[in-house]
């Protein structure tokens, strides 16, 4: 078994995976200002707590949005993981195909959901990431990365919206009975889950226009359960997707 680390802005999604099985899964706030050790604390207690044991890991892999924490979490897994973990960059093989003006600035998160997504479900694909940004992206029928759309994540600009809006309070994210809402609240709720799921639905229609082939969708995500059931398109739900991608890229990378 493998630890796998999704480092984002807001969260870090860590689990361990084995066979393409997900053991255990679990998030934590991701903090630029805690230490190594502070980290390998934090790890070695969500193990436990989801019933396993540290020395059941083989390795481990990340891949990471923050490079500022790449180290200090890479010595924090090495305080109990046997083999040196990996980090999904430019010296890792991962065999997607990109065709990008720029090809070293995509983002690991990116890849990995793709390399995933290939590997589980019928091509072409659109593939949507909801956590700090937004993102939708299209793999080709060839299996052919070919770019896609960020925008702002839900909680961003929810947070936007009240900070800057003396009489907007912060809400939870319950979807409201209706679109019309009568109150602030509900107004709200509905612009943030409501808007959210049309624009999804609005991208994934002009991305078809572009696409050779009906596309599979797949969405994965801190916010795709929140947000997704309200689209009007057929779209999968993979909470695991980046952790399956990244134990296929580990696979890649280790010998056998």
């Amino acid at each position: 078994m493998i630890l796998a680390l999704d480092v984002g802005n807001t969260n870090i999604v860590f689990g361990g995976i084995e066979n393409s099985r997900t053991a255990f899964l679990t998030r934590i706030n991701t903090d630029t200002h805690k230490t190594e050790d502070e980290y390998a604390v934090i790890f070695k207690t969500l193990i436990e707590l989801n019933d396993h044991s540290s020395e059941k890991f083989s390795g481990a892999i990340l891949s990471s949005v923050v490079p500022q924490l790449n180290t200090v979490l890479k010595k924090a897994l090495e305080k109990f993981v046997p083999n040196t973990p990996l980090i999904v960059g430019q010296n890792i093989k991962t065999g997607l195909k990109i065709q990008i003006d720029n090809p070293v600035t995509l983002g690991s998160d990116l890849v990995v959901g793709a390399v995933a997504a290939i590997a589980q479900y019928p091509k072409p694909l659109i593939i949507i990431d909801m956590g700090t940004a937004t993102t939708i992206v299209n793999v080709d029928k060839n299996s052919i990365y070919r770019g896609g759309v960020i925008v702002p994540g839900v909680k961003v600009a929810m947070e936007s919206l009240t900070k800057n809006a003396a009489q907007l309070q912060d809400i939870s994210l319950d979807a409201p009975s209706k679109t019309i809402g009568t109150n602030t609240a509900d107004c709200l709720r509905s612009g943030v889950v409501f808007g959210n799921a049309a624009m999804i639905d609005g991208i994934i229609d002009r991305m078809k226009e572009e696409i050779d082939g009906e596309p599979t969708i797949i969405a994965t995500g801190g916010l795709s359960r929140t947000i997704i059931p309200n689209c009007r398109h057929k779209i999968h739900i993979d909470d695991d997707l980046l952790i399956k991608g990244l134990e296929i890229i580990y696979n890649k990378n280790i010998d056998k």
